[in-house]
């Protein structure tokens, strides 16, 4: 099989895809904005062909780019892995008649908004919500649902550009902020109230081929914005609970609704007063590289996993559920530049065999804000049979890892 890739370079776990599809048999030409001389030598050893293009979401390159493969040999697929690159690599994937996400399925998954009246019309609890192009428009939909609500880009992946906002005074400082009255696309929801956490499969054919269960501790919002926090994410290996059967249950009908085949997935939910109602839905793998932490626990690699659903249409390898796998953010104590570490040798002395891996950045280096996200800093991921015992391993080391930094 010949499998088009786009931006096999970065993010640097980009590489991960096009080593796992070579590892199955397909041959991959990679299509990105790095020069060939520039990517590292494995790399180029995984690549059977390279496609120079000066942008990936320029979709008039993109598509003379995948034009001038097809005209060379057959195209059997078109691939992509990355949030921002999804709609655009679907535009030029009908427009080249090559099968895989449907251009309908991309933009549901991009336009918030749209992707919940789709999950509405199908009988998927979500949030109240509305697209808005005005101020107006966010006062009208502010005045009928009543606070809190939350305001961001219509495309939004993660936090990104989000506000929550509790009252009049903070929503017209979102407004100004987001720049819908300037005419930006914003989406504006309901603030739902709950425990977040979030739903990831592989699909084949708009089936779950392998499915996976994470939570958030604290809420993403918070966990973006809050510096003395230490914010968790932890992959559960007790897929069997009955906790989880209407959560896999409103899944399967998630795929269905939006026209998902053959496909990583996300999906963000919340559960609280109101039940369980979905979030976010991508058509692509999680961020954070959380598909270590899955591959990790399950003692399989997941990455070879989506390369075999893609090219051989079925499974390798079924999950073992051996661990729960987590991974933990620690904060510098302010902005500027780390100066060293206190507590990883006490981290490493009561618990050094259930760290998978770590990043500790050295002193010297300048720091990123808590805004940056999980991976801007320091973080260690770590893994263990039982989930409740992870927890309690991953609170200690939020308590016991300081990472000290002083001003510039």
């Amino acid at each position: 099989m010949h499998v088009l890739f786009v931006e096999p370079a970065f993010p640097r776990n980009q590489r991960d895809f096009v080593r796992a599809l070579h590892s199955v048999g397909a041959r991959v030409t990679g299509i990105g904005e790095s020069s060939f001389e520039a990517l590292d030598g494995e790399l180029r050893h995984w690549l059977y062909r390279y496609e120079h293009v000066s942008s990936v979401t320029n979709e008039a390159a993109l598509l003379a780019t995948v034009k001038r493969c097809q005209a060379r040999e057959w195209v059997d697929r078109l691939e992509s892995t990355v949030e921002a690159h999804t709609l655009g690599v679907a535009r030029v994937r009908e427009a080249c008649s090559i099968p895989g996400t449907s251009v309908r399925t991309a933009f549901l998954c991009r336009d918030k908004p749209a992707m919940k009246d789709a999950l509405r019309e199908a009988g998927i609890p979500c949030a109240q919500s509305t697209g808005a192009t005005s101020a107006a428009e966010v006062r009208e939909f502010a005045a009928r649902v009543g606070y809190p609500l939350i305001i961001k880009p219509r495309d939004a992946a993660g936090a990104a550009g989000t506000y929550r906002v509790a009252k009049a005074e903070e929503l017209e400082n979102a407004i100004r902020s987001s720049g819908v009255e300037r005419g930006a696309g914003v989406a504006v929801e309901e603030f739902i109230e709950g425990h977040e956490g979030f739903y990831d499969t592989l699909s084949v054919e708009g089936h779950a081929l392998h499915d996976f269960v994470s939570h958030y501790y604290p809420n993403v919002l918070e966990a973006m914005r809050t510096r003395w926090i230490s914010p968790q994410v932890i992959s559960t290996n007790r897929m069997n609970s009955p906790d989880y059967v209407q959560l896999k249950e409103m899944g399967a009908r998630v795929i269905q609704a939006l026209g998902i085949g053959t496909s990583a997935t996300h999906m963000e939910w919340f559960f609280g007063p109101k039940g369980l109602k979905f979030s976010e839905i991508g058509c692509r793998p999680p961020g954070v590289r959380v598909w270590d932490l899955y591959s990790a626990g399950n003692d399989f690699d997941l990455y070879r996993e989506w390369a075999h659903a893609i090219v051989h249409g079925r499974a390798e390898k079924q999950p073992s559920r051996g661990y729960s796998a987590g991974m933990i953010a620690v904060r510098p104590e302010c902005d500027g530049v780390i100066t060293g570490y206190d507590g990883m040798e006490k981290i490493q002395e009561r618990f050094g065999g259930n760290i998978i891996d770590c990043h500790l950045p050295p002193p010297g280096t300048a720091t990123q804000p808590v805004s940056a996200g999980y991976m801007a800093n320091a973080w260690l991921r770590l893994k263990h049979p039982d989930y409740d015992e992870l927890r309690r391993i991953m609170n200690f080391v939020g308590e016991t890892l300081k990472v000290r930094a002083r001003p510039n």
